[in-house]
C-alpha cells in the first residue's frame, strides 16, 4: 500500500483523489493548499500528487526533491519555465508530468499519433474541447497532449505548426487554413468533467478520435496509479504513457 500526498487536496481533483484513496487500494498521506509549506507532508509520503497552481511548482517540486519522493504533475496552464523546473528536479527524482491523467486520453494521444503519422500532411488536423464554466486556462491540457501527440507523428514542432483563436470578434475574414496547422478550437460550459475529439479531415472523408469523461474519478483514477507506478523507479522524467507501457 502506498502513501499518496495531495499538494491542491481543496481542489476538485484534490477532493477526487482524497475520496477514491479512502478505503482504496492505497492510503492517503494527508494534504496541503495555498499558504501552507508542502515540505511536512514529503516527508511523510511514499509519493506526491500536485493538482495546485503554476506558481506553486517550484515548492512543490523543492520539496518533493529535498525528501526524495517521486511526483506526479497534473497542473495545467504550465510555460515554458516549469518545464526547465520540471527537466531539473528530474535529474534527482522520478517526476511525472501530464496534463491528463486518464488512461483512456492516455490511449487517444497515442492513437492520435499513429493516425497523424499514417495520414500524413495531406490530412488537416483539428483539436476540440470542452470543459466546465470554471477552467481558466485555454486549450485545455489534455488538447495540448493531444496536440503535441499529433504533431509528433508528424515530425514537427507543434510551436511552429498550432493554430487557433481563428475567429475575430464577431467574424469576418481570417484567411485560408495554412497548410500543415494544427488547429485547437476551445469550448466552455455547464458542468462538463472534458469532451476532446481529434478531427482529421481529409479529401471527402474524415476520422474523429474522441474521448468523453462522464465523471472527474476517472482523472483521480489515473493520477493514483501514475503515483503508485513512479514509487521506485529511478530519476527522470516520465508520461502516463511510461505508466501503460505505451
Amino acid at each position: 500500500m502506498a502513501r499518496i500526498g495531495i499538494i491542491g487536496s481543496e481542489g476538485r481533483m484534490g477532493q477526487a483523489i482524497a475520496a477514491l484513496l479512502d478505503g482504496g487500494e492505497h492510503a492517503c498521506a494527508g494534504g496541503v493548499d495555498r499558504g501552507h509549506d508542502p515540505a511536512d507532508l514529503a516527508g511523510h509520503a511514499d509519493a506526491l500528487v500536485d493538482f495546485s497552481a503554476p506558481g506553486a511548482l517550484s515548492v512543490n517540486l523543492a520539496a518533493a526533491r529535498a525528501a526524495g519522493v517521486p511526483i506526479l504533475i497534473g497542473t495545467t496552464g504550465l510555460g515554458d519555465e516549469h518545464h526547465a523546473m520540471i527537466d531539473e528536479a528530474a535529474r534527482d527524482i522520478p517526476v511525472l508530468q501530464t496534463g491528463n491523467t486518464s488512461l483512456g486520453v492516455t490511449l487517444l494521444a497515442h492513437l492520435v499519433e499513429e493516425a497523424a503519422a499514417r495520414l500524413g500532411p495531406d490530412w488537416d488536423i483539428e483539436v476540440l474541447e470542452m470543459h466546465h464554466r470554471m477552467k481558466v486556462d485555454a486549450p485545455s491540457g489534455t488538447a495540448l497532449l493531444l496536440g503535441e501527440a499529433a504533431a509528433r507523428g508528424r515530425g514537427v514542432a507543434l510551436a511552429d505548426n498550432r493554430e487557433s483563436g481563428r475567429g475575430h470578434e464577431f467574424g469576418g475574414h481570417t484567411g485560408a487554413r495554412a497548410t500543415g496547422a494544427i488547429g485547437f478550437a476551445a469550448l466552455r460550459g455547464g458542468t462538463v468533467a472534458g469532451e476532446h475529439s481529434v478531427i482529421f479531415a481529409g479529401e471527402e472523408e474524415r476520422i474523429v478520435l474522441a474521448h468523453s469523461a462522464e465523471n472527474r474519478a476517472i482523472f483521480a483514477r489515473g493520477a493514483i496509479r501514475g503515483a503508485a507506478w513512479l514509487i521506485g523507479r529511478p530519476p527522470g522524467r516520465y508520461t502516463m504513457r511510461d505508466v501503460l507501457g505505451l
